[in-house]
């Protein structure tokens, strides 16, 4: 066992590398696309919404640090089934999760680098046996390498603005809202799962010296860096690129090459590999201690328990995870499963979470203050969100049922006999006396 405990860098890194990802890459340009120079305030909006449900989960992390993070928080609010209803959404999802985020950074780096599909798969499998093999090592590994990580891409997409802010021209910002006013919302659709991940990360709040303390200012640190790094980003483009940023494939490819020049796409490959593998790397290590937490709590098989407490590694539930990774990898490539299906799974998976979470806020917080009125607020916003998960809903319901149906079928196994029934007796026959 380790006595390593997460201090304010590292946990920093690790819930900066839980929100960005590698849609970053890609989304200001289909953003510029719904609503123009208009996208920048789509980009604040989410920014601003980002508040309620990061102080949320950092007050009932303080409140209630545990390895079961969402799962632990509806614990107390609704009971123990619910809990091991939401315990599976999260990781059961991850599985769908990690892998087709490889994928994503691996198209990226491929499409870069101008490689086929065979150049994507490669990439994938080295980011997602990265992911797991950092995690494998502990926290206090992984959450240094993140540390590293992060600050390398804060620096590179510093460069990138930069560098190319000589470029920046204000008459790209006429005409503002080309598509009206409206398409403000579209473009926040758009952007809004890359503000998601607040929930992965709750799985760590028994890992902080004082979470009651560290949290809230964990928090803090981590909305200014998303801040500055998706509004400087965003506002770049519009001014640099201008009209172009609409019909970009790669637009910080694009603004890098204003200010880097033929180093641009190497830039660019690296950027989408460490934005890749920081998802990865914290996602698992939430994943992996809620697995552990879960089979502390009868939900999963005894056996993966080994790891829950903090300070511990959860090999045996991160191996798990990575078994059911493989099948969703070979599943998806021998039926030839779409991308978009994947990530739909998963993503409404992820949102249950988020909702449940935010509603058990509502019943523990105290009533009436600011953080209470954050999470009624975002409750209703992410359930509205959930709403359009359409047919994938029909996933955290089946797992939601499986989780209440393991629960009761090992409580049935582990109960004792009913007082008053009778027990039969064997008895030996006695010989007779000579």
């Amino acid at each position: 066992m380790s006595d390593h405990r997460i201090g304010l860098g590292q946990g920093t890194a690790i819930y900066v590398g839980a929100i960005l990802g590698a849609g970053i890459l890609a989304l200001p340009a289909l953003a510029a696309q719904a609503a123009g120079p208009a996208s920048l305030l789509a980009w604040l909006a989410l920014l601003l919404f980002c508040v309620p449900v990061a102080t949320s989960f950092a007050a009932l992390g303080g409140r209630y640090p545990d390895s079961g993070g969402v799962a632990t928080f509806v614990s107390k609010a609704f009971g123990k089934r619910a809990s091991g209803a939401v315990g599976y959404w999260f990781y059961f999802a991850l599985p769908a999760g990690a892998p087709a985020t490889a994928y994503v950074g691996g198209q990226y780096v491929s499409h870069t680098l101008g490689g086929g599909e065979h150049v994507t798969l490669l990439v994938a499998a080295v980011l997602l046996l990265a992911a797991f093999g950092s995690n494998t090592v502990g926290l206090k590994l992984s959450g240094r390498v993140q540390l590293f990580l992060v600050g390398l891409l804060a620096v590179l997409l510093l460069i990138a603005v930069l560098t190319a802010l000589p470029h920046a021209r204000a008459h790209n910002l006429t005409p503002f809202a080309p598509h009206g006013w409206a398409a403000i919302g579209q473009a926040a659709s758009l952007l809004f799962f890359t503000f998601a991940g607040w929930e992965a990360v709750t799985h760590l709040s028994g890992e902080f010296r004082d979470p009651g303390r560290d949290l809230p200012r964990v928090t803090v640190l981590t909305l200014v860096v998303i801040g500055v790094l998706y509004l400087g980003l965003a506002l770049t483009c519009v001014l640099v690129l201008g009209p172009q940023l609409a019909h970009a494939n790669a637009p910080l490819t694009l603004l890098l090459q204003r200010g880097t020049g033929s180093a641009a796409s190497a830039v660019t490959a690296v950027m989408a590999m460490l934005l890749t593998f920081g998802t990865m790397n914290s996602y698992l290590a939430g994943a992996s201690r809620l697995g552990a937490a879960l089979a502390r709590d009868g939900f999963l098989p005894s056996v993966l328990a080994k790891g829950h407490r903090a300070g511990e590694v959860p090999r045996r539930s991160l191996s798990l995870l990575f078994v059911l990774s493989a099948l969703v990898c070979a599943f998806a490539l021998l039926t030839g499963t779409g991308l978009g299906h994947v990530m739909l799974a998963a993503s409404s998976c992820f949102i249950a979470v988020t909702v449940a979470g935010l509603a058990a806020g509502i019943k523990l917080l105290p009533r009436g203050t600011a953080v209470w009125w954050g999470a009624v607020v975002a409750a209703v916003v992410m359930g509205a969100v959930l709403v359009f998960s359409g047919w994938f809903l029909l996933l955290p319901l089946a797992l939601g049922a499986l989780a209440i149906g393991w629960a009761g079928w090992t409580a049935r196994r582990a109960a004792p006999a009913p007082v008053g029934e009778p027990v039969a007796v064997v008895v030996a026959p006695v010989p007779p006396a000579e």
